[in-house]
């Protein structure tokens, strides 16, 4: 089995709707261009509220994709 090894960069997600849709706009946005995403980690939530309700949900995540063997670029 080959060792794995893995560049972690920080992303924040918002959406209106939920915590589970700021997740997965920052995924689907650094998707564009970070290759071989494999994990995620949630390392800090908020929200902004307006007129005593929920406006916006914000979610801080920590985001892991594998360094390749050959060419080793550490920029995202």
């Amino acid at each position: 089995m080959a060792d794995h090894v893995y560049r972690v960069v920080e992303l924040v997600g918002s959406s209106e709707t939920g915590l589970e849709d700021a997740i997965n706009s920052a995924i689907d946005k650094a998707a564009k261009t970070v290759r071989h995403m494999r994990w995620f980690q949630v390392v800090e939530t908020r929200g902004h509220i307006e007129n005593n309700k929920v406006a916006h949900y914000q979610v801080t995540l920590k985001v892991g994709f594998s360094v390749e063997d050959e060419n080793v670029s550490l920029a995202p």
